[in-house]
């Protein structure tokens, strides 16, 4: 996977200021500056989508859900998006998106991982989209070179473009900042649900390469 670097904030003096991140290298990284990010996107769509047989309706709405997904995760303060776009010779689309966000929970609430995951199985539980299966889980896994880090799965409809909603699958990763009260959270996503296993595996290895740098 080809790794990236982002920088985050701190509200420790020893707390990590920089992480990396791993994707592989077929996935692009998002710009997520005002200025310059729906050209980008444009031209990055319809650059996989050529030589394919790629519907253009479908190809606009890609254009349009990805430019929503990179305002609205710049707008959240997300330090980092990638994702992917692949066109099959069987003219269906592939695509998947990773949002990366540090965020500090109130002064007065815990910190405490399992804690903070009852509220996420509780809302779960009242899913019915995944339910019993892989897509709808709330854990605690042990990640080489990370630790314990909080895990989420579920299935819900996402209104991506506002012409109706889509089906999707969804994995959280919540990962603690050392010295400081803060998360790491990676949130990937697909609508591809007859993949799920295989992005899932796929979000759970991108997860997995977070590092923390001095």
């Amino acid at each position: 996977m080809a790794q990236t670097a982002g920088t985050t904030s701190t509200t420790a003096e020893a707390a990590p200021q920089r992480f990396t991140m791993g994707y592989p290298d077929s996935w692009w990284t998002l710009d997520l500056d005002g200025h310059s990010r729906d050209a980008a996107i444009r031209r990055m769509i319809e650059g996989q989508a050529e030589g394919a047989e790629a519907d253009r309706e479908v190809v606009d709405a890609l254009i349009r859900s990805t430019r929503k997904t990179a305002r609205e995760a710049h707008a959240r303060g997300a330090l980092q998006v990638a994702g992917m776009v692949k066109f099959t010779e069987a003219a269906a689309t592939l695509s998947a998106t990773t949002v990366v966000m540090r965020v500090s929970p109130p002064e007065d609430s815990s910190t405490d991982l399992a804690e903070l995951l009852i509220p996420v199985a509780l809302k779960n539980s009242e899913n019915p989209m995944g339910r019993g299966t892989r897509a709808n889980k709330v854990e605690l896994v042990d990640v080489p070179g990370l630790g314990a880090v909080g895990r989420a799965t579920a299935i819900e409809d996402v209104d991506y473009w506002g012409n109706g909603t889509v089906r999707t699958a969804l994995m959280h990763t919540i990962v603690p900042v050392p010295h400081s009260r803060d998360f790491m959270v990676v949130s990937s996503s697909t609508p591809n649900l007859g993949l799920v296993d295989a992005f899932f595996d796929l979000f759970d290895a991108i997860s997995g390469t977070l590092r923390f740098l001095p």
